[in-house]
């Protein structure tokens, strides 16, 4: 018989400071490991502005065992999103389409994900409603995320839905059977620009990780910098915080060799870059961004195809979370898998939701109303 399952709330400078082996230890026993979850996301946050009094970072573990069976990092916020109610949200902040599930071990999902949404109902000072923009709607962790709303007389509303690429082999794959199946009618043409890019230069592809990623950083922001996005005001350059903010997550990161910068070059000039939050058999996607100039020749694909390829030569398993929003097509990646992700909205033991509902359905007419406006 295995011990009770407990719960504690972990101050967050205690938990950012001095976690990160619990932390990678719970995600080498997971099925979903959530980075954004890890002590260095929380510690960034930090920096951004949240307050530590507003982070509740809920630990699941065996009475009389110190290893993490499940971890959660939420925020009270109450703010327009919210319909200005108090909730709990995750992540805690909510850029670069990072996901908001718990992090579970696989032998304990139910067990643990019942405790975590035990300890918010029990808490007297904790709201009962949960906003979980970027929740995955499949799995074992959504599996035991429902067994545990429905043994709190909870529920769960979704107001988008979306299917987000993955990148996951099956048994047996190598990079060319993978690119087959994963591009399908469209593997002799996407092949096609790849094989014109090499010929345009000498393409080389590297990772950076630890000090390097520090500094390949900055070829990356000023790839970004350089495109639409630095034209319209939005990449990480132009935005103070937020680029104080990514600065911080891979300064964060690196200490514990969980982030790498990707980049391609062609010539010796970067092409393509992606940032990328990375554990051993899990990376997820932060950031992408490519030189306009080669747009015919999609070098954001071309990137994401050295990534594959670099991958199986590793020989060893591994997944990637592409991190695409609800507006990204599909299509434009070399990942055949995908997974159903939806904005959430949770009422703990029959709370009532109706503000935040109210604001997501709100959201939802915005977002209508924007997209079919002429541009």
């Amino acid at each position: 018989m295995t011990a009770p399952i407990a719960v504690r709330r972990l101050p967050a400078g205690i938990y950012g400071a001095g976690y990160a082996e619990a932390f990678a230890d719970l995600c080498r026993r997971a099925e979903a490991p959530n980075l954004h979850m890890a002590p260095a996301a929380v510690a960034a946050a930090l920096s951004f502005g949240i307050s530590a009094n507003d982070v509740v970072v809920l630990a699941a573990q065996e009475e009389g065992d110190d290893r993490l069976l499940g971890l959660w990092a939420l925020r009270r916020t109450r703010n327009l999103n919210s319909g200005f109610a108090p909730v709990l949200a995750a992540p805690l902040v909510s850029l670069y389409e990072v996901s908001s599930a718990p992090v579970l071990d696989r032998e304990h999902a139910r067990d643990a994900a019942a405790a975590l949404i035990l300890a918010i109902v029990e808490a007297p000072d904790l709201p009962k409603v949960l906003k979980l923009p970027l929740l995955p709607m499949a799995g074992s962790v959504f599996t035991a995320f429902e067994a545990a709303l429905v043994a709190t007389s909870s529920s769960i509303a979704t107001f988008e839905r979306w299917q987000r690429p993955m990148l996951i082999p099956e048994a047996g794959d190598d990079a060319e059977r993978y690119l087959r199946r994963a591009l399908g009618q469209g593997y002799k043409k996407r092949m096609q620009q790849h094989r014109q890019l090499e010929k345009a230069g000498t393409l080389s592809y590297q990772r950076h990780r630890g000090a390097d990623a520090i500094a390949a950083l900055e070829d990356f922001l000023a790839l970004e910098a350089a495109g639409w996005k630095g034209r319209g005001g939005t990449a990480l350059a132009s935005l103070a915080d937020d680029g104080a903010y990514i600065r911080k997550i891979v300064g964060n990161f690196a200490a514990t060799d969980a982030i790498r910068v990707d980049l391609l070059r062609l010539d010796g000039r970067p092409i393509a870059g992606g940032l990328l939050l990375d554990f051993p058999g899990q990376s997820h996607f932060l950031k992408i961004a490519y030189d306009e100039g080669h747009a015919r020749l999609s070098p954001g694909r071309a990137l994401a195809i050295e990534m594959l390829r670099a991958d199986f030569a590793a020989g060893r398993p591994f997944r990637l979370d592409s991190g695409a929003g609800d507006k990204v097509d599909p299509s434009a990646y070399p990942w055949g898998e995908r997974q159903e992700m939806a904005n959430a909205i949770v009422a703990l033991a029959d709370s009532s939701t109706a503000l935040p509902r109210l604001a997501a359905a709100a959201r939802m007419r915005l977002r209508g109303w924007r997209d079919r406006s002429p541009r």
